[in-house]
C-alpha cells in the first residue's frame, strides 16, 4: 500500500506538510522548513509579524494549521527579494525608513504585496468611498489596508510612503505601456 504525503509549495519548492494536525503554519515554516524571515510576535493573529501570502492572498500564519494547505502556493519574505536584489518594495522600505527594528517587516511587505495586487484587482476596503469604482491608493486607504500589521517602533508613516512610492513608480509604469 502506498500512502500519499500532503504537499505545499513553498517559495516555489514542494514540502511535506507536517503529519501533526496541531502544527501551524508559522511553525512549520519556521522551525521544519527553516525559513525564519517569517516572525513569530503575538501568536494571537494580532500583530501582523507572520504575516505570509497563500494562493496571493496574505494571511497571518500563527492562525492557520498548516495541514490545510494541501496543494497551496505559499510565499514567504525570503522569496520576495535578496540582499543582493531586492525587490521594488523592499527597497523602497530602505528608501524611506519604513523599518526601524526591523522585526515586523517581513511581515509588512508580504501584505503590502498583497495589498498591491488588491488594489490591482479593485478590492474595496473599509475605506473605500464608492464601491462602484476602482479604490484610489489614497494615504488613509492605504493605512486601511495595512491596519493588519503592527510596528511597535511606529514607523507607520514611512512604510505609507514606501507604498506610495512604489504604487506610483508601478502607475507610471503601467501608463507608460498603455
Amino acid at each position: 500500500m502506498v500512502s500519499s504525503t500532503a504537499m505545499a509549495v513553498v517559495n516555489g519548492v514542494a514540502h511535506p506538510l507536517p503529519t501533526d494536525p496541531r502544527r501551524t503554519l508559522l511553525d512549520w515554516l519556521r522551525d521544519d522548513l527553516e525559513l525564519t524571515g517569517t516572525k513569530k510576535g503575538c501568536d494571537h493573529g494580532q500583530c501582523g509579524a507572520c504575516t505570509v501570502l497563500v494562493d496571493g492572498r496574505r494571511i497571518n500564519s500563527c492562525l492557520s494549521l498548516a495541514q490545510l494547505h494541501e496543494s497551496d502556493q505559499i510565499e514567504t519574505i525570503e522569496a520576495i527579494g535578496t540582499p543582493d536584489n531586492l525587490a521594488p518594495l523592499q527597497r523602497a522600505f530602505v528608501t524611506h525608513d519604513g523599518f526601524q527594528c526591523g522585526y515586523c517587516t517581513p511581515g509588512q511587505i508580504c501584505s503590502a504585496k498583497a495589498l498591491m495586487q488588491e488594489l490591482a484587482d479593485g478590492w474595496a476596503s473599509a475605506q473605500t468611498d464608492d464601491l462602484t469604482a476602482r479604490p484610489s491608493p489614497t494615504a488613509e486607504e492605504l493605512r486601511e489596508r495595512m491596519s493588519g500589521n503592527i510596528c511597535r517602533c511606529g514607523a507607520y508613516s514611512n512604510i505609507i510612503a514606501a507604498l506610495e512610492e512604489v504604487i506610483a513608480a508601478d502607475a507610471g509604469q503601467q501608463g507608460a505601456g498603455a
